[in-house]
């Protein structure tokens, strides 16, 4: 399967943006997705993931209440909302897929990946 990420921007702090990863080759459906990213000077970290049915999905504390995702499967894509931002969520957001099911906060549990979308929260 091949992942395009879009969406990110430059935003002030307590803006909001959606992120959209657009998935094409293999059925999406069979695939739980997750969104990581990797601010300046920092590790890539897990955002959120969501499960192949859609009914499931799991955050990282710091985004919890504030970010929101999603999947639309007649569209093969999921999606990210952000609202709330800060300047400390100004990082890459790459989007991940996993062929088992896997939706959690592990990266390297993940098996594709796209590139990723640069979000800019000025203060």
């Amino acid at each position: 399967v091949q992942l395009q990420a879009s969406g990110g921007g430059l935003v002030q702090a307590g803006g909001s943006l959606r992120l959209s990863c657009a998935a094409s080759g293999r059925m999406f459906s069979v695939y739980a997705m997750g969104w990581f990213r990797q601010g300046p000077g920092k590790e890539r970290e897990f955002v959120a993931a969501i499960s192949q049915s859609g009914g499931s999905a799991r955050y990282a504390d710091s985004v919890k209440g504030r970010f929101t995702i999603s999947r639309d499967k007649a569209k093969n894509t999921a999606y990210l909302q952000l609202n709330g931002l800060k300047p400390e969520d100004t990082a890459v957001y790459y989007c991940a897929a996993d062929n088992r099911n896997y939706y959690g906060d592990y990266a390297e549990e993940y098996d594709y990946w796209g590139k990723g979308t640069l979000v800019t929260v000025s203060s």
